[in-house]
């Protein structure tokens, strides 16, 4: 007892306590994680956070150290590429690590994304909206990183998602010059995605910085969705004992991709390198784009299929707007959550119709699956209100 009252003693010496809590500058470090209050009921959904924060250390180490062996160069970047994987000491596994590394970014992002919507703390604006541009950074990273190999479907890829700027009304056709620096994609383009791959994670380590700081200042949600109060615990050992056992788990998995089956979320179409001369017969992004390209082929007309994509993914700024139930979470709302995942069901669908030939009945059904999705959208501030009124009838609020 007595050394109990000598720790919250008013009067007691600056220096007495632990000195992760004495140092000005690890009591930064040490309020955001070891020490940081957390709800006591978070479940494993919230472990994708801090993987995702793994992911991130990954991919900048592995690219860091790729990028002394890649040489930006149309005649020579997909023979660097082939370099690495032959000649450099654990090339092979550095860039298998580095490419899959992409793959196992967006697993985590888009359960984080999930999680948000089920247990809505998308109510929490300012760390929301920083975290959508999280993801939008995240996808103009992992397509600049897409066409580095110059290989057939890196380079075809790139052309296809470059002329969608000329959709953009009056200076469409100035800005996809602009972005290719000639007539066509060439050398010029690929430098110019090169230098931005490499500064892009800069300025996401910035918008993450961000994104932490105002979930740390504001406090987590929790699946419950209701204010945790005094009702928390130190991230560590609690949080950090669940979050390390997610992380044996992400590298397992991880590992497998990396060192067993490489190939298992890639297009044997790299391994070719680009022929400007011959156009693959199906084109087609990464397996984490290929919902927004099912949606993009299921609109016959090209601006229209562009715009509509686009909506589908800067949508994710609207939902804040569209919650109207007075509780945050869905667990209260049972209609709501058959909604819920019958959505995630249809976003699994469109990534599987992306990787289908464009013929029917898979155009058919892209646009049904798409218009479910915006359907959804609409109708979610009318189911709200109508759970509300069933559970009012019930005198549940």
């Amino acid at each position: 007892m007595v050394g109990n009252n000598t720790a919250y003693n008013t009067n007691a010496p600056k220096s007495v306590g632990p000195w992760r809590s004495t140092n000005k500058l690890v009591k930064i470090m040490n309020d955001s994680f070891y020490d940081l209050p957390c709800p006591v009921n978070l479940n494993a959904w919230w472990s994708f956070g801090s993987m995702l924060g793994l992911c991130l250390v990954i991919q900048l180490l592995s690219g860091l150290l790729l990028s002394a062996h890649y040489t930006a160069h149309e005649d020579m970047a997909f023979d660097s590429v082939v370099h690495i994987m032959r000649n450099v000491e654990k090339g092979w596994m550095l860039r298998n690590i580095h490419a899959n590394g992409s793959s196992m970014f967006f697993i985590c992002i888009y359960a984080h994304i999930a999680r948000g919507l089920y247990y809505g703390s998308y109510l929490d604006k300012t760390v929301w909206y920083f975290g959508v541009h999280l993801f939008l950074l995240t996808m103009a990273e992992a397509f600049l990183g897409y066409t580095l190999p110059w290989g057939q479907m890196s380079y075809w890829g790139a052309t296809v998602i470059t002329n969608m700027l000329s959709v953009s009304p009056v200076v469409g056709e100035s800005m996809l010059r602009y972005v290719w620096g000639g007539w066509t994609v060439c050398n010029a383009t690929l430098k110019r995605f090169y230098t931005l791959h490499f500064l892009l994670p800069f300025v996401m380590v910035a918008v993450v910085f961000l994104h932490l700081f105002f979930l740390h200042e504001k406090g987590s949600n929790n699946p419950l969705g209701i204010e945790s109060g005094t009702m928390c615990v130190p991230f560590h050992p609690f949080y950090t004992i669940k979050d390390l056992f997610g992380y044996v788990c992400f590298s397992f998995f991880f590992m497998y991709l990396v060192c067993v089956d490489p190939e298992l979320l890639g297009n044997h179409l790299n391994y070719w390198p680009a022929n400007p001369m011959k156009t693959p017969i199906h084109v087609q992004p990464e397996w984490y784009f290929m919902f927004a390209y099912a949606i993009l082929r299921s609109i016959p007309h090209k601006a229209g299929g562009v715009y509509v994509m686009f909506l589908s993914i800067v949508v994710l700024y609207l939902i804040p707007t569209l919650h109207t139930g007075k509780y945050r979470s869905l667990c209260f709302y049972p209609l709501n959550q058959v909604v819920f995942w019958v959505l995630v069901g249809s976003f699994i669908s469109l990534t599987w119709i992306g990787a289908r030939p464009v013929r029917e009945p898979y155009i058919i059904l892209g646009s049904a699956f798409q218009l479910f999705i915006s359907l959804v959208y609409c109708w979610t501030p009318f189911l709200y209100g109508c759970e509300m009124n069933y559970l009012n009838t019930l005198n549940f609020v």
